[in-house]
């Protein structure tokens, strides 16, 4: 057997490695861990703007690190293989970080997360209506009308 790693089967390797060296990216995948979540419970942990996450979400998705499930108007976001979490603990082990800190950010429910997952039964709105994640309402300006000479 030879401990020489040719460059063509090290290169998903590294592409994994500098992916995981945005540490949103990392708390990302510890949130995500345990038990899937949608980007409103993703902003609501980690105080960043919900394009950002997709952003760094939609990376994740590319290498197959994550997968998604619909439901409704949601996305739920999961681990495409949990063994990834076990590499960030063991780095996060090595580098003196306890497993009770890494362990925070998969905790639930989280202040201020109108997702299922920390609110069950809620459903964001009046009686009848599915829950979805809270959204702002961009409404457009009502057209001008030319002004009378």
């Amino acid at each position: 057997m030879s401990a020489n790693i040719s460059s063509d089967s090290s290169k998903p390797l590294s592409e994994v490695f500098r992916l995981l060296g945005q540490q949103v990216r990392i708390q990302i995948l510890l949130i995500i861990g345990k038990q899937e979540a949608c980007v409103c419970h993703l902003e609501a942990e980690l105080g960043i703007r919900q394009a950002t996450i997709s952003q760094h979400l939609m990376a994740l998705k590319d290498a197959k690190l994550v997968t998604t499930r619909r439901h409704g108007r949601n996305i739920f976001y999961r681990l495409a293989n949990p063994e990834l979490l076990d590499i960030i603990y063991q780095a996060g082990t090595m580098m003196g970080i306890s497993t009770e800190d890494l362990a925070y950010l998969s905790r639930r429910p989280v202040p201020n997360c109108p997702c299922p997952h920390c609110k069950p039964g809620w459903n964001g709105g009046p009686p009848g209506h599915r829950w979805r994640c809270w959204r702002p309402a961009y409404r457009s300006r009502p057209a001008r009308l030319p002004t009378p000479i």
